[in-house]
């Protein structure tokens, strides 16, 4: 029996999406779980996967269309099943606003266009993760590559042979896909992605809607970084099952060991900060704050395709260790662009680092939805006054952007000042 396949809601903020690729072709086979779609939301590129078995009847979903939740995108039935045209109208009409009625085609070339694009891009295309990371550092489009694996799957090695065999001249980005900032070239015009955009409004909207104050202070990180030296070191971290489900634990294994980063400090350091300082949570909400529920700290992590902010769930329930495969799995995620948008939901405050490009200090932008952002530069080597004496201590520069409708500077000075406090005792995270 014919069924439709609609846009599901993926996350609890999700309300449209844009259709990236298509993975299938008309009468294809699909079993319940196979990816059918690849969409981007505003905060991640996602793989759909079937909701039902059957074989692809209709795909009435095109590419670069962005449409709302629960818009039917494709028709499963049986092999030799015939779907009436009558339910096939009946979903368009049902997925078409009656105020923007489609324009008719001016040419015959431009009706057939749309055909031409879809039969070109909605073959199946199966790549083994490794083969698609190689095929991101190299350039090389994988819709270009022979797949010689099992199914036709996309190995590293059919990469390599792509990548000796590409021309010289960068092929120009096809609309709708990003040229990464390795691939750009002077002159390009480069489109946008769906998160590009929604990310440019949301920082527009930021700067419009919250008044902010900024503060900073510099953290002697001094005995800390010489606790994640002795711990990593050591291998004093011990494995742990992560929370964030991805491959970390694939069949109920044990996750590698996770290397402490000095992000993972920094979080559990936020995290109790906010336990005792709890209006930071907070958003304005009419004439009340409400705060927070949980402590969930967001992670800015910049990817090939832009920049994502992966959450740390329950994070103030969480030690450094927990706290650093979590991370550890949200990062791995994000470069590999299998982040949920669960992953990417439901943070108070974020925690932004750039001191491993070898910035200083910056001020970062509070993220619509959250009370502050925490920007965190590079630790430098600095003499200071001790005793009498100048003694040289490693120096960590901590800026706080805070919406000024939900706190004052006093109060979140006070909440600073115990985070820069907790991260240079070190038995804070012991």
């Amino acid at each position: 029996m014919a069924r439709e396949v609609r846009l599901p809601q993926l996350g609890q903020t999700m309300e449209e999406a844009t259709i990236v690729n298509c993975m299938v072709r008309v009468g294809d086979e699909v079993k319940k779980g196979d990816c059918i779609f690849v969409i981007e939301t505003d905060k991640a590129t996602l793989d759909m996967e079937s909701p039902a078995e059957g074989f692809v009847k209709h795909i009435l979903a095109e590419l670069d269309e962005t449409l709302p939740v629960g818009t039917p995108l494709m028709v499963l039935g049986d092999k030799d099943e015939e779907v009436p045209q009558s339910f096939l109208d009946s979903l368009k009409a049902a997925a078409t606003p009656a105020e923007t009625p489609p324009t008719a085609p001016t040419t015959e070339a431009e009706a057939v266009k749309p055909k031409l694009q879809q039969t070109q891009t909605t073959a199946k295309l199966i790549a083994s993760p490794r083969a698609k990371k190689l095929a991101k550092d190299l350039a090389v489009d994988l819709a270009t590559v022979v797949g010689t694996g099992p199914g036709g799957k996309i190995t590293e090695q059919d990469v390599k042979k792509a990548a000796s065999t590409k021309p010289s001249t960068p092929p120009v980005a096809p609309q709708g896909v990003l040229r990464t900032e390795a691939e750009a070239r002077l002159g390009e015009t480069i489109p946008l992605t769906k998160k590009q955009k929604l990310t440019a409004e949301r920082m527009v909207k930021s700067k419009r809607e919250i008044p902010c104050f900024y503060l900073t202070v510099k953290a002697d990180v001094t005995d800390v970084v010489e606790l994640r030296t002795k711990l990593n070191e050591t291998g004093s971290v011990h494995p742990v099952r992560n929370s964030i489900g991805n491959n970390m634990t694939q069949k109920g294994k044990i996750s590698n060991r996770a290397k402490i980063s000095y992000n993972d400090f920094i979080i559990r350091a936020v995290a109790i900060g906010l336990q005792k300082f709890p209006i930071m949570t907070g958003q304005l909400a009419g004439d009340t704050i409400k705060l927070a529920d949980t402590i969930n700290i967001g992670l800015a992590v910049s990817t090939p395709n832009g920049l994502v902010v992966p959450v740390v769930k329950d994070a103030h329930k969480k030690n450094i260790k927990q706290i650093a495969t979590d991370t550890k799995a949200l990062i791995e995620k994000a470069q590999n662009e299998k982040l949920l948008l669960t992953d990417l939901e439901g943070a108070c405050i974020t925690v932004s680092n750039l001191g491993s490009f070898g910035v200083e200090s910056f001020i970062p932008i509070v993220i619509p939805g959250q009370c502050s952002i925490l920007g965190v530069g590079q630790i430098t080597d600095t003499c200071v006054p001790d005793d009498g004496n100048i003694v040289v201590r490693k120096l960590m520069s901590l800026t706080l952007a805070v919406d000024h409708k939900v706190t004052n500077g006093a109060y979140a000075a006070q909440f600073l000042d115990f985070v820069r406090k907790l991260l240079e005792d070190a038995s804070t995270f012991v």
